[in-house]
């Protein structure tokens, strides 16, 4: 099994970026062996420090794909076509940010845009709610740039121009989001299942958990999708098979509905169940009891948590 997660609004509430709600479910992940990849619009220092305060030692996804990052000597893993990144073995997707940065100088006064990297980490911080110390985490892009744009309703014409560059925009919560064409996270969460399974040599079950839009390409490429409720209670209109809605919003309904998906499959184990492809398990949402239909798929048998980031 592989846990790929969003960060902001998902595994952190949207808030505060606290986890203190998902320890639980975390404690578990962790006394069971499972890789849990962050897959996120964060940076690598901002995704290091996280790992770090959570005491975990994990590949991870930056910058809304931009960038895949192991970490040396993963469970003996080969990574194959990777570089090296402040002893990380990185499996690059992205623009890199240079570009990106030549393109807002460009193009940023005709459209009155302004990105990470024409503002102070004080103004960062005043903007995303972050302490200044993160904020410059924040700031550290290697592959996009969050920006703002002071008429949003010239941003179609601002997506045309930058495509002619090859540079599409996402919007995540707080920003819009410059990236290279090469960013995706689906894209990225593939690589990754690709990693695992050839040097594990077998398929593995996957989950997904998000919050937004942006993480659809994420939920589309994994067998158990959850899509986690904003802060109002409210859904992203989103319809994939298998779909599981979390009960609440941020940290809290993360843990409630990994905690039940862990428990679900330990029921399996101790049973002795064995499944191969052409078995199907019925899911049913954990939030309202809906039914969300079935899927086919292969089953391999404290203190106050508070992190930071846009």
């Amino acid at each position: 099994m592989i846990i790929f997660t969003d960060l902001d609004g998902s595994l952190l509430n949207h808030s505060d970026y606290s986890y203190y709600e998902a320890l639980p479910a975390l404690k578990k992940i962790r006394a069971a062996d499972i890789p849990l990849v962050m897959c996120t619009s964060k940076t690598r220092n901002e995704v290091e420090v996280i790992l770090g305060k959570m005491g975990l030692k994990e590949p991870f996804i930056v910058e809304n794909g931009g960038g895949i990052f192991f970490p040396k000597n993963y469970r003996g893993f080969r990574i194959e076509k990777s570089i090296i990144i402040h002893d990380l073995k990185c499996i690059p997707l992205g623009m890199p940010y240079g570009m990106i940065r030549t393109f807002m100088d460009r193009f940023g006064p005709r459209f009155s845009i302004r990105g990470f990297g024409d503002m102070t980490e004080k103004e960062i911080a005043a903007r995303t709610g972050l302490p200044l110390n993160m904020a410059a985490h924040a700031k550290a892009r290697e592959f996009t740039e969050p920006f703002t744009i002071e008429h949003e309703g010239r941003i179609r014409f601002l997506e045309k121009t930058a495509l002619e560059a090859g540079i599409k925009i996402t919007r995540g919560g707080r920003f819009f989001h410059f990236i290279g064409c090469g960013n995706d996270k689906g894209e990225a969460v593939k690589l990754t299942k690709a990693v695992f399974e050839r040097n594990k040599r077998k398929q593995e079950l996957t989950i997904g958990l998000g919050d937004s839009l942006n993480d659809l390409p994420m939920l589309k490429q994994v067998d158990i999708p959850v899509l986690i409720p904003h802060p109002d209670g409210s859904y992203e209109d989103i319809s994939l098979p298998n779909l599981i809605h979390a009960p609440f919003p941020g940290s809290k309904g993360w843990n409630e509905t990994v905690l039940n998906i862990l428990a679900t499959f330990k029921r399996i184990e101790e049973r002795g169940w064995k499944f191969s492809g052409n078995d199907r398990i019925e899911w049913k949402s954990l939030s309202r009891g809906r039914r969300t239909g079935s899927k086919s798929m292969r089953a391999p048998l404290a203190k106050k948590a508070n992190v930071s980031g846009m």
